[in-house]
């Protein structure tokens, strides 16, 4: 960090920086950094929490998790992270219209804080209100902090502004790469509620570094930018207590009558995260608002959401179905070395801050020569390339036959294909959907693209509780085939696509 020992107030240059960055990025930097240390160093443990019973008295392994089925725990990990991502457009609703991002980032860290404290805690009950609690708090902050990076610099036109947002995604991939390392050993290898309280007190001091820096902040990240008037908040109001009491009334009644079992909760919360993208989509496609153009390049758009949302299916199994197949029929040894099954949640970012850079010198190097692929083409190659880490799933599991494990380089390499096709589909993804949003919507699009995630987890779950068994041969096969099938079908289309986007390449 590059700092003056003394400055004169009158000489902006002269004021203290994080790497050439206004000052107030450090602080954004490391509350995320350690949010999202909290929320993976929770994510990596909560799979193995789910499935895990009694102790194993034969290899002294711990016990004490809530012993549920591989399908179940699949379910509640797929609904759990499709909520984070729902949650992240009322999340942006309450930055723009009820706190501001500054007052809404700081609730979501006490809210998250208390939800990982919550998971600390034994039993059931307090384990679902702890995922609550992490889901809606991560939906407030996702909304919000990223808004307020943007605050830091002068418009879209500042020439920081991109290397401010690459610092920045720099502090979630590491605080994502540590967090299973720490958390998950401690939670996993030693005691569950220790490794929940750890991903507590990670998220205790990313606050304790945003309450202390908000004063490097921008004074806009305070203000609201279209706040209620006070007939809409009584009108908001009135709609969430009658919500609220209808669901309570809904549920107490099935809880009465003896027939409450999980998928009253699963059930719901799957529907709603595959129906809202789609009502979402409609809407926006409906409004007769909206220019020729506008709605053309919406046409488009909806062909990047499923591709995107067919990706994120498969994708986030990463932390539940190659997890399980981690911990179950993966060698916990390389080279003479032991470690937790938690680790491999770590390879994601680590190959994300080592390919960036090379993915980014790549698209330049490749654009100088006007040989870059296009949006549609990078979406298909995401596509190809997240159905191509399945069909190399599909040989370790038909060496793990019986007692037989097999090495953890088939799960690295896994991951790293994985983690290829993520920089070919995410940071486009984000590009194009600034660029194809209607002007109406240019605030609400990023949370648009944020639904194609809870779609895809959605659809996972939705599976899960259908009976199918996502650990299958087939069905890893099955999802192989149709990622790679929409990769094609997407190149395919490829020119008529374009044509719809008009000016946006």
């Amino acid at each position: 960090m590059a700092s003056s020992l003394t400055r004169d107030p009158a000489d902006p240059s002269a004021e203290k920086t994080f790497f050439g960055h206004p000052r107030g990025l450090a602080t954004l930097f490391m509350t995320e950094m350690w949010e999202r240390f909290s929320y993976y160093g929770m994510r990596a443990l909560l799979v193995y929490y789910l499935v895990s019973g009694g102790a194993d008295a034969a290899t002294g392994s711990q016990g004490g998790g809530l012993a549920m089925t591989a399908a179940t725990t699949t379910a509640i990990y797929s609904v759990y992270v499709s909520m984070v991502y729902l949650m992240a457009m009322p999340g942006g609703w309450f930055g723009d219209r009820i706190w501001g991002a500054r007052k809404t980032v700081a609730i979501a860290g006490f809210v998250i804080m208390a939800g990982h404290l919550s998971l600390a805690l034994p039993g059931q009950a307090m384990f679902f209100v702890g995922l609550i609690l992490v889901a809606a708090g991560s939906g407030l902050l996702k909304a919000n902090i990223s808004t307020m990076v943007g605050h830091l610099y002068d418009g879209p036109d500042d020439p920081r502004r991109d290397g401010g947002f690459t610092l920045f995604y720099i502090g979630i991939n590491l605080g994502a790469f540590v967090a299973p390392l720490v958390v998950g050993t401690v939670g996993k290898e030693h005691n569950w509620h220790l490794g929940f309280a750890l991903a507590a007190v990670g998220m205790g001091l990313g606050l304790t570094q945003f309450l202390l820096g908000t004063k490097h902040l921008s004074p806009k990240s305070s203000q609201v930018p279209n706040p209620l008037t006070p007939e809409e908040r009584k009108a908001v109001l009135t709609k969430v207590v009658f919500a609220v009491l209808g669901i309570a009334v809904f549920y107490g009644a099935v809880v009465a009558l003896g027939a409450y079992t999980l998928n009253w909760a699963l059930v719901p919360l799957t529907l709603a995260g595959l129906f809202i993208p789609i009502a979402v989509l409609t809407r926006i496609k409906r409004d007769k608002d909206l220019s020729g153009a506008e709605q053309s390049k919406m046409t488009a758009y909806i062909w990047f959401f499923v591709a995107a949302a067919v990706f994120w299916m498969i994708y986030d199994q990463g932390g539940s179905t190659l997890s399980l197949f981690a911990d179950d029929k993966t060698a916990g040894t390389l080279f003479g070395f032991d470690f937790s099954a938690t680790w491999y949640q770590s390879l994601n970012p680590l190959f994300v801050m080592a390919l960036a850079p090379v993915f980014a010198w790549l698209w330049v190097w490749l654009a100088r020569k006007n040989q870059e692929p296009n949006t549609i083409v990078k979406f298909a190659m995401g596509l190809v390339l997240i159905g191509a880490s399945f069909f190399v799933f599909i040989v370790p599991m038909g060496m793990a036959t019986g007692d037989a494990k097999v090495s953890p380089m088939w799960l690295v390499s896994i991951y790293m294909i994985q983690t290829i096709g993520e920089l070919c589909v995410s940071p486009v993804g984000l590009s194009v959907t600034t660029k194809m949003a209607p002007q109406k919507y240019a605030s609400q699009m990023m949370g648009v693209w944020f639904l194609a995630v809870t779609a895809g987890d959605c659809t996972t779950s939705l599976l899960s509780i259908g009976g199918v068994d996502l650990n299958g041969t087939w069905v890893i096969g099955f999802q192989a085939a149709a990622a790679a099938l929409a990769g094609f079908a997407v190149y395919a289309y490829r020119k008529k696509v374009q044509a719809l986007m008009g000016d946006v390449h």
